[in-house]
């Protein structure tokens, strides 16, 4: 019954979606976060959705003539580089081609859904709208991982939708960790207060849940972003103390088993898991000196014949960092420009906080600039210990903070503009003085 409510849902949406080509984002956007699909138990989990809303929303471009143009900013110019590079380095890769090829084409179908959702953010209603949509989409795992740490008191793990890039344990923790300060944001700039309370509650729930993956790296993200939400907050004083009170409580339910395993965080030298990183990372650097400009291709050091030719011994597996996952499969040019598509997002963040600090009016863009930066934080310290280097809501998040400073820019220039006219004298006055002697 719940695929059948699911697929009607979706066949509903999708006429809608056709006329309007943000809601087609939107419902890309959704399918491509939450994994809806992974959630039914029929047939619905072997559609594909993703690319059926995909392909509406290409249909809804066509459409209604939107968009009018691509916007050109550092983000969606250092995507389209990067796509240039991958695809270069996916001729050149290690891997069985048809698993390389398999990943460029989702590696596209990314970059190109992007491209439309940033050509679509025109405004601020539609940059709110996806941000409900990325904080309900990923924060569903959230809410209902935190009451089933709550239910169970933490003697199971949370885990994500299966078959999803978030559906393991470490990735949710981190997905989730991501999305906290966006609903941090909401939060702020919501006008009622039964919104701001369900929404607070979510983030409680969120950090249960974050805490019940029982995820070592997990718990590191969760420090740092704690520390850079508190430093991000208005009033530090209650932020700081409600930082605490959240993560005391919620690491107080655990059971003495996930204690344990935290305090392994210290002599990660004599565990397996730790040290099969460390060996996996030092293989993908290996790779990425020997072939510098092309790394070795998707998916090259979960081939065992690759990893024995770099780092003989070593068990082939996933990179596990999202910084030693582009370098091992792309080399240091797209490694160079995947950090740069981070780099311009903070900029722009900055660049964001810095034109609306003064002004009431831009007040939702100063908060969500410095409520992206906490989620920033978030990816880098918890994606350094998984491979999260394509995911798609983290660029959405750059995009997101791009057109936010597209937006400004233009609001600032015409405010300029008016204040310049209503400061010049007004020459019909003049003239009547002149006349007047």
């Amino acid at each position: 019954m719940r695929d059948v409510f699911l697929l009607a849902f979706i066949l509903v949406v999708m006429p809608v979606a056709a006329a309007r080509p943000f809601v087609g984002a939107l419902l890309w956007s959704w399918v491509s976060f939450m994994n809806p699909h992974k959630l039914g138990w029929g047939f619905i989990s072997s559609l594909p959705l993703a690319a059926m809303a995909f392909g509406v929303m290409v249909v809804g471009c066509i459409v209604a003539r939107e968009p009018r143009r691509l916007p050109v900013n550092g983000v969606t110019l250092l995507l389209l580089v990067l796509l240039g590079l991958v695809t270069l380095t996916s001729t050149n890769a290690l891997a069985p081609p048809a698993v390389v090829w398999e990943q460029w084409e989702s590696f596209l179908k990314i970059v190109l859904g992007l491209l439309v959702t940033a050509a679509l953010l025109t405004d601020r209603r539609r940059i709110h709208a996806l941000l409900w949509l990325m904080v309900i989409a990923v924060g569903y795992f959230g809410v209902k991982g935190g009451m089933f740490t709550l239910l169970t008191g933490g003697g199971y793990i949370v885990l994500g939708p299966e078959d999803s890039i978030i559906g393991d344990r470490n990735h949710l923790a981190v997905a989730l960790l991501v999305a906290v300060p966006l609903m941090n944001y909401l939060r702020m700039h919501s006008a009622h207060r039964v919104v701001r309370v369900a929404l607070i509650a979510a983030m409680v729930l969120t950090i249960f849940s974050v805490i019940g993956s029982q995820s070592r790296g997990a718990l590191v993200a969760l420090v740092a972003t704690s520390l850079v939400l508190w430093l991000r907050s208005r009033g530090k004083i209650v932020s700081g103390i409600g930082i605490v009170l959240v993560v005391a409580v919620g690491i107080a339910l655990m059971p003495g088993s996930w204690s344990e395993r935290m305090r392994s965080i210290g002599s990660y030298q004599e565990d397996g898991s730790a040290m099969g990183r460390v060996t996996i990372w030092m293989a993908g650097l290996a790779i990425a000196l020997d072939r510098p400009l092309t790394g070795g291709g998707f998916r090259a050091v979960y081939q065992q014949d690759v990893v024995d030719r770099y780092a003989p011994g070593v068990q082939a597996r996933a990179d596990h960092s999202i910084w030693f996952e582009v370098l091992s499969e792309h080399g240091f040019p797209a490694f160079a420009v995947w950090i740069g598509i981070l780099v311009a997002g903070l900029v722009y963040s900055r660049r964001v906080a810095a034109m609306a600090r003064d002004r009431a009016q831009l007040r939702w863009a100063y908060d969500l600039a410095r409520m992206s930066q906490v989620s920033m934080a978030a990816y880098a310290a918890g994606g350094s210990f998984l491979s999260l280097a394509y995911w798609d809501f983290f660029w959405t998040l750059m995009v997101v903070v791009a057109a936010t400073h597209a937006l400004l820019a233009r609001t600032v220039r015409q405010d300029q503009v008016a204040t310049r006219w209503a400061r010049r004298p007004a020459p019909l006055a003049g003239s009547m003085a002149w006349r007047s002697q």
